[in-house]
């Protein structure tokens, strides 16, 4: 069951992407990036207000718990990982093609996995080393990919962010791991609605408090936004593939490894609106190196299982 719901949480994941293309084409960030926070919490508070009046019962996938500071220090830890990937995404996806975008995003179960070495103290067999090492020869023909549409992967600001968002992303992987693990499997336990629930509202709060930043210090003027139905959609398909997400994770047996792997397959579905919906260039070059992706998520997922 975890598995089905990994996949479709991969699914949602991919046109996510997508309408984050279709929300920034002309338009600036940080109100786009505000607004998909603020309909994210719209989306979750009545379960918040459901559940703490006792119309949503304790049996109900959509419960969200009552809980103190122990709890929501985390979560709002959490919060701030995952703004920082975001706003990085986001600047990186609205100034390259998205069929450069999704494979770098893809390699963020390497990084999970070359994280949980450092934190975790995990040692890679066989076929992991095999993924990493066609993550990275992957990486690299990206890059020559990229330089045909004189995009230099060592020069770009664009691409640096890209790889920060996907390094902050598998930050926030390793740290789903902890706090929703049980305390018995060496993690916190959180319930999984409320770090979902809040986590949102807490991104709101503060990219409110960065909206008013940036229009007080760089005179930023909100004439340089336009509101696009796609921005709602962003905020729906985002909400959906994180509630299928976390509740994969909450069931027994389910392999957050895995589970990270199965997730980057979104690549799939931005690459191919990326390829014919945008219809961006050198794309034989570039379903090369996606091909390259997904077999180094194969052999990670046959050293995982």
């Amino acid at each position: 069951m975890w598995l089905l719901l990994a996949f479709a949480s991969a699914a949602l994941l991919g046109f996510y992407d997508v309408c984050k293309k279709l929300a920034l084409k002309g338009n600036a960030v940080i109100p786009v990036l505000t607004l998909n926070t603020l309909f994210c919490s719209l989306i979750f508070l009545p379960f918040i207000v459901l559940s703490a009046t006792g119309h949503v019962s304790e049996q109900s996938l959509f419960f969200v718990p009552v809980c103190g500071w122990e709890v929501h220090k985390y979560i709002l830890l959490k919060a701030v990982i995952v703004l920082a990937s975001w706003l990085c995404g986001y600047l990186a996806i609205q100034n390259l093609p998205l069929t450069l975008v999704g494979p770098i995003n893809a390699t963020r179960p390497v990084m999970v996995l070359l994280g949980a070495i450092v934190v975790f103290g995990e040692r890679l067999n066989l076929y992991q080393w095999l993924g990493v090492l066609l993550a990275i020869f992957s990486f690299y023909l990206l890059s020559r990919s990229g330089k045909k549409e004189g995009i230099d992967f060592r020069h770009n600001r664009w691409i640096a962010l890209a790889v920060l968002a996907a390094v902050f992303g598998a930050i926030s992987g390793l740290y789903d791991k902890y706090i929703l693990a049980s305390p018995e499997a060496g993690g916190v336990g959180l319930p999984r609605m409320t770090v979902q629930s809040f986590f949102m509202i807490y991104q709101f709060v503060m990219m409110c408090i960065v909206l008013f930043v940036v229009m007080k210090k760089q005179h930023f003027s909100l004439s340089t936004f336009h509101f696009s139905f796609s921005i709602f959609l962003i905020s729906l398909f985002l909400s959906l593939a994180d509630f299928v997400y976390f509740y994969a994770l909450s069931l027994p047996g389910a392999l957050i490894s895995v589970v990270s792997m199965i997730r980057r397959g979104s690549v799939l579905v931005s690459f191919t609106i990326g390829a014919f919906v945008f219809c961006e260039k050198n794309l034989r070059s570039k379903a090369i190196d996606l091909a390259l992706v997904l077999l180094s998520m194969l052999f990670l997922y046959l050293g995982s299982i």
